[in-house]
């Protein structure tokens, strides 16, 4: 939810036929969100996913476009996956103009997935340091998402991969009685987590706790 507004936002503030790269773009679920610039995605198809035919199949250390080509980047839910991701933030930086903007997303707090293609997750302050490195200018690095987000998705994730015996929790009385316990926890997070998600797009709560994804917009200084 908050990933689609946030690009709604950015696309929104981009001018009129500047031309996008969609970096990484997968099945380029969020093309609709440059409908009025030229949008032109990357990516390797090497994934057991579906993808729409991108419009440069690299590697995105190389993406073979000249120097300062795009106005604007979108880079959002990739970083994990990249085994070099600082030789892909300076070819990012390559391809985009003085000037120009990357929204940029990635995970903090979430399950393996893609894989073997799944190699990071990152704190603030290493995204910080990847960015300064690569000559991005990065002004504030926040929370895509509210600490309650974090809560439905652990949530969901953890419902159903309880140990079904009570050998899981150790055998004897005591494995019968968390049995019991967290079969009910298990029924209550059914029941929490669908209002944890809905309180979360009501109020992106961030005083505490942590996000499952942090976001950016990062510039590349003017020449």
């Amino acid at each position: 939810m908050w990933l689609d507004r946030e690009l709604t936002a950015f696309g929104n503030s981009l001018p009129e036929g500047c031309l996008v790269l969609d970096a990484g773009a997968g099945s380029q679920t969020y093309a609709s969100k440059f409908a009025k610039q030229r949008y032109e995605s990357a990516d390797f198809e090497q994934v057991e996913k579906k993808y729409r035919p991108s419009t440069y199949v690299c590697d995105l250390r190389s993406i073979p476009v000249e120097d300062a080509r795009f106005d604007a980047v979108v880079f959002t839910q990739v970083m994990e996956h990249l085994p070099e991701p600082k030789l892909v933030l300076q070819e990012l930086y390559r391809v985009l103009k003085p000037g120009g903007k990357m929204f940029f997303s990635a995970p903090l707090y979430y399950p393996e997935h893609e894989q073997p293609y799944d190699y990071y997750r990152y704190t603030q302050f290493g995204l910080r340091y990847l960015f300064e490195q690569t000559g991005f200018e990065a002004g504030e690095i926040r929370w895509l998402e509210g600490f309650l987000a974090t809560v439905a998705h652990q949530l969901r994730h953890m419902r159903g991969r309880f140990p079904k015996t009570p050998a899981g929790y150790g055998g004897g009385i005591t494995g019968v009685f968390l049995l019991v316990l967290f079969q009910l926890f298990g029924l209550a997070a059914r029941f929490v987590s669908p209002f944890a998600r809905y309180a979360d797009i009501r109020k992106r709560y961030t005083d505490k706790g942590l996000p499952i994804n942090y976001m950016a917009i990062l510039t590349k200084p003017a020449a």
